[in-house]
C-alpha cells in the first residue's frame, strides 16, 4: 500500500492496484496503490478510509479484460460488480444468509457488468465461463465498491480494456499497460478536472 498526496474532504481519491497504472497522473489528486487483488486492495481502502480524513469520492482507475467481443481497447463505467470466485449460491444454500451479491453503482447507468476475483483470467474456457455473468473482469473492483459502500463513501469504477481475457492476457497487458495508464489520465484531466 502506497498513499500518494494528502486526502482531503473537498476532492476525490484516485485507486488504483499497481504504479504501472498510474504513470500519467498529474499528481494534482491523491492516490492510493492498493497491490494486486481483493484483500491487498480492501485492505488499504479500508486503512486509509479508517484514519481519515475522508475524500469526497472515490475513483477506482485500472485495467480489465474483456470477456465478451466489442469492449477491447474502450474505457467504460462500470455499473454493475460481482465476484467470480465466491459462491454465492452455495454459500446462500448453507447458512441461509447472503454474502457477497453483486452490487450497483450509484450514477453508472447502463456501464458493463465487471466481475473480480483473485485470479488473472488468461484462458478461454474461464473466459467463456465468466462471459456467461459479466462483460469484463479485473482483481480489485468489487472490493473497492464494498468498502466504499460500507464507509458510505461513493465510487466510480473507470476500467480500460487492456486484453481480452484470454491465453495472451498477460503478454497483453504488459505491452499495453503504459498506453491504458495514458488514457486513465486524460480520463481523469477530462472528467475530474
Amino acid at each position: 500500500m502506497q498513499l500518494i498526496g494528502d486526502i482531503s474532504a473537498d476532492r476525490p481519491l484516485l485507486v488504483l492496484a499497481v504504479k504501472e497504472e498510474a504513470a500519467h497522473l498529474d499528481g494534482t489528486l491523491p492516490v492510493l496503490l492498493t497491490g494486486m487483488g481483493k484483500v491487498n486492495a480492501a485492505t488499504a481502502l479500508a486503512t486509509v478510509l479508517a484514519r481519515g480524513p475522508r475524500p469526497s469520492s472515490i475513483v477506482n482507475l485500472g485495467t480489465a479484460g474483456a470477456l465478451t467481443a466489442g469492449w477491447a481497447g474502450s474505457t467504460q463505467e462500470v455499473a454493475i460488480v460481482i465476484q467470480h470466485d465466491l459462491d454465492t449460491d452455495l454459500l446462500h444454500t448453507l447458512t441461509g444468509d447472503s454474502f457477497g451479491g453483486p452490487l450497483k453503482l450509484a450514477g453508472s447507468g447502463t456501464g458493463p457488468t465487471l466481475a473480480t476475483g483473485d485470479t488473472f483470467v488468461s484462458e478461454s474456457a474461464a473466459r467463456e465461463r465468466l462471459a456467461a455473468r459479466a462483460d469484463l473482469v479485473d482483481m480489485e473492483g468489487y472490493a473497492l465498491a464494498s468498502v466504499a459502500q460500507q464507509a458510505g463513501v461513493p465510487i466510480r469504477l473507470i476500467k480500460h480494456v487492456s486484453d481480452e481475457a484470454d491465453e495472451g492476457a498477460a503478454r497483453s497487458w504488459r505491452e499495453s499497460v503504459d498506453d491504458c495508464a495514458r488514457i486513465l489520465a486524460g480520463w481523469v484531466r477530462t472528467h475530474l478536472a
